[in-house]
């Protein structure tokens, strides 16, 4: 468990696009086949992390658009 947090302080350091090349990699890793059934639901545990912390990031600067906006 302790891994898993790690990984998530990791993402929750990445920029936008740090966090889209991963996910590309790891989209590609699955994809090709070449990796083990329990590395691909791994990968795809933290694909899914990579998304939601990307999802954060686009609803902070949609937030900070209407903000701007509105001025």
């Amino acid at each position: 468990m302790a891994e898993k947090k790690d990984n998530n302080n990791d993402i929750s350091n990445l920029s936008f696009e740090q966090a889209i090349k991963k996910l590309t990699d790891i989209v590609s890793k699955i994809e090709s086949g070449s990796v083990s059934l329990e590395q691909s639901l791994n990968q795809y545990e933290q694909g899914m992390e990579l998304i939601k912390h990307c999802r954060g990031i686009l609803q902070k600067a949609e937030k900070k658009i209407e903000e701007i906006s509105q001025k």
